[in-house]
């Protein structure tokens, strides 16, 4: 093939979502010819199926749940008469598409060739795309396929009484009850927004707390906000069997002490987490395979690169220490992208990106918990500091808390990243190792934690900053004060 034929370019990535558009787009912008197999739309899970579409219809509940505080909390004689879905649905899909005709317009005016079709591998540097031939990659081929529900063994989803996160969002309306299977964030999401829609919910998790691979104390405060909204939380309960009926399920569930209950719900969401798409990539014929979990592992993680020299993988196709968190792919596909432009580019330190789950209330997190510290063998400080200590934790009424961990005098701050950013201050004593959030709008409330566990900063940094009052924020600043010895409201 010659310079310029147009099945030669120098990049080829196999997946639109965010990841796989994050990499084309920088890519590009660095002089790199690109083209971008997608068999779907442009925006992937993320846009059409995940996080902006089901934060949408989270904002509607936050309404719902508006107006009833105002009417039982404050006096505001408000009702909600009715809920108009084909219009809520309208709203969330206007959004969406505006959302993908702005990505896809980004990459037009960037130059990447949007190629529509199924791809596979044919070797280390070719691809097929469906529809438009064979493809070659000069200087590599980013895989960015993306993942999909998962289900468990012998449990098939029907859309209507079975249905995984991606069928609730296209429901044709709500259901009056609904067994959501799965205390992760997903799950937990699902629960809260059924919830606010007037819907009789049960949350079951195998675990013995929700979102278990947080901080133990995020999924008690969290536990505790769900069961105040009037949510049955099973934890360390496990799903034995399901009876399809003919206006729904009855599901029998088995509790941490043994006792087997039925219980009958309208629908069953199960969200037990995703599963890496790989096939029909052929991994085969480009020399990779996937491992048991079906996730693609880099070979060097500083670059995101496998074991085949130029092929590299982003966003849900990476196993852990990778979070499978758009916001996170993002950050990979600047890595890739810069690395296949021959730039130097930071690796990713998955520890200080932020996860956050949009239930009422909110989660948000960044760093090490607790757990993860102490098993480190690190000597660590920790405060912990209720939401309802502040004035304007009192107004929203939600409970909540800000938990700091932080190394204590004479240890080293190392998160324990599998590589080295060749970062000085990583061992930087007193360093902040996790922040983790829980109450109203905690989302919004994460980005300064994040700087301050990716910047290794000390309490004594933060303490000397001034929050504002009054403000959900000066819950962390007060405890920062105290981790320095300065606390005013706690010692």
């Amino acid at each position: 093939m010659s310079e310029t034929d147009p099945n030669t370019t120098d990049v080829l990535v196999i997946g639109g979502g965010t990841g796989g558009y994050s990499t084309a787009l920088r890519a590009a912008s660095l002089g790199l010819r690109v083209v971008l197999a997608e068999r779907d739309l442009i925006g992937g899970t993320c846009l059409h199926r995940g996080c902006i579409p089901s934060k949408a219809m989270l904002h509607a509940a936050e309404l719902v749940d508006g107006i009833a505080e105002a009417r039982e909390r404050w006096g505001v004689k408000a009702t909600v008469d009715s809920l108009d879905w084909p219009a809520l649905v309208a709203t969330r899909d206007g959004i969406v598409e505006r959302n993908h005709q702005g990505v896809a317009g980004h990459l037009r005016t960037a130059g990447v060739r949007v190629v529509k079709g199924t791809a596979r591998l044919t070797g280390p540097r070719t691809v097929h795309v469906e529809g438009a031939g064979e493809f070659t990659a000069r200087r590599g081929i980013v895989l960015a396929t993306g993942s999909r529900p998962r289900l468990l063994p012998g449990l098939a989803a029907d859309g209507r009484r079975v249905v995984t996160s991606d069928d609730a969002l296209f429901a044709a309306g709500l259901p009056a009850s609904v067994l959501v299977l799965g205390g992760g964030a997903i799950g937990v999401e699902y629960a809260s927004f059924h919830r606010s829609m007037g819907a009789e919910v049960t949350l079951v998790e195998t675990a013995g707390r929700l979102l278990p691979l947080e901080d133990e104390d995020v999924g008690r405060h969290l536990a505790r906000g769900l069961k105040k909204r009037g949510i049955t939380v099973r934890t360390g309960s496990t799903l034995t069997g399901t009876e399809l009926l003919a206006d729904g399920v009855r599901a029998t569930v088995r509790t941490p002490k043994g006792e087997e209950l039925v219980i009958g719900a309208e629908r069953l969401l199960v969200a037990v987490g995703r599963a890496p798409v790989t096939d029909g990539l052929d991994l085969a014929a480009a020399g990779l395979a996937a491992d048991e979990r079906g996730f693609v592992a880099p070979a060097d993680w500083s670059r995101l690169e496998t074991s085949v020299p130029g092929i590299h993988v982003v966003g849900d196709l990476l196993p852990p220490p990778s979070l499978g968190l758009a916001h996170a792919s993002f950050a990979e596909g600047l890595l890739v992208a810069e690395t296949l432009a021959g730039l130097p580019s930071r690796a990713v330190d998955y520890a200080a990106v932020p996860r956050v789950t949009y239930s009422s209330p909110q989660t948000a997190s960044v760093g090490l918990t607790e757990a993860e510290a102490r098993a480190r063998g690190l000597d660590i400080k920790v405060n912990t500091m209720p939401l309802a200590a502040t004035a304007k934790g009192m107004v929203h009424g939600q409970g909540g808390m800000v938990k700091v961990i932080a190394a204590a005098d004479g240890a080293g701050g190392d998160r324990g990243l599998p590589w080295s950013n060749d970062v000085e201050s990583l061992g930087k004593t007193g360093a902040v190792l996790g922040v983790h959030l829980v109450g109203p709008q905690v989302s919004e409330m994460i980005a300064e934690s994040q700087l301050i566990v990716g910047w290794d900063a000390e309490p004594a940094d933060v303490a000397q900053h001034i929050h504002a009052h009054p403000t959900l924020s000066e819950a962390v600043g007060e405890t920062f004060l105290t981790l320095a010895g300065r606390g005013l409201h706690q010692h």
